[in-house]
């Protein structure tokens, strides 16, 4: 069965009351300006860790995530979760982002972890780099957890970095090839708050670079990054 069938037919769950309110108090916050200057707004970037890179079958384990406001990172706002799991991963995926089984099967419930981060993130964009594993991932567990579709403006710098940087387009794909080129450090790589940091600065760069082409609203950003995709190739 396909993800979207098992979507489709699986329960609709079941939140308490005070749930359904701070849910429905969520969705009644107004939406963002997207045109409003970056250097004057917040933005929220995320990562995440999971089972494995499946996005039919494996599941959401830790979401990371830092408010950029202002033109700055606001380390005292900030954002990390481990959602609790009925059992943990493979050793062999656990190496890889260092969450432990004790640690996965007394997470926080999904139902609370995720309404703790719609709370955090409030109505701001977001922003990843290679978006649509991270934005997959939330977007299934919201629809299993909470019930309802998250749709949510995101920016992916994979597409935005190489549009503002030409020259390197074709040598720079990863994460690690843009951060190592402007010297941005990773205290913890694989860890979902640590890589979100680390994509949080290099949105700053790009911040910058943009304001010299005189791209200085979210909203230009996204249409910077349509253009590169649609030059890459990928609608």
């Amino acid at each position: 069965m396909s993800l979207f069938a098992r979507l489709l037919f699986r329960a609709t769950p079941s939140l308490s009351a005070t749930e359904k309110m701070r849910l429905d108090a969520w969705r009644r916050l107004p939406e963002s300006n997207r045109s409003a200057a970056c250097a004057s707004s917040r933005f929220v970037v995320a990562d995440v860790e999971t089972t494995g890179l499946n996005l039919s079958s494996d599941k959401l384990i830790a979401i990371g995530a830092v408010a950029v406001e202002n033109g700055r990172i606001d380390l005292g706002d900030s954002f990390e979760i481990i959602l609790q799991q009925q059992s943990s991963s493979d050793k062999d995926n656990i190496l890889i982002h260092g969450i432990g089984g004790t640690a996965q099967t007394e997470g926080m419930p999904p139902v609370e972890a995720l309404l703790q981060f719609l709370e955090f993130l409030g109505k701001d964009p977001l922003i990843a780099f290679h978006v649509t594993f991270d934005q997959t991932m939330i977007k299934g567990a919201i629809k299993r957890y909470l019930g309802f579709d998250f749709k949510h403006p995101w920016l992916d710098l994979a597409y935005v970095m190489p549009g503002l940087n030409p020259p390197l387009a074709h040598r720079f794909r990863a994460l690690d090839d843009w951060t190592s080129h402007f010297d941005i450090q990773n205290y913890a790589r694989h860890n979902a708050l640590a890589d979100a940091l680390s994509t949080a600065q290099l949105y700053l760069v790009a911040q910058e670079q943009a304001g010299h082409k005189n791209v200085e609203t979210y909203k230009g950003l996204q249409a910077l990054e349509k253009i590169q995709r649609w030059a890459s190739g990928i609608a």
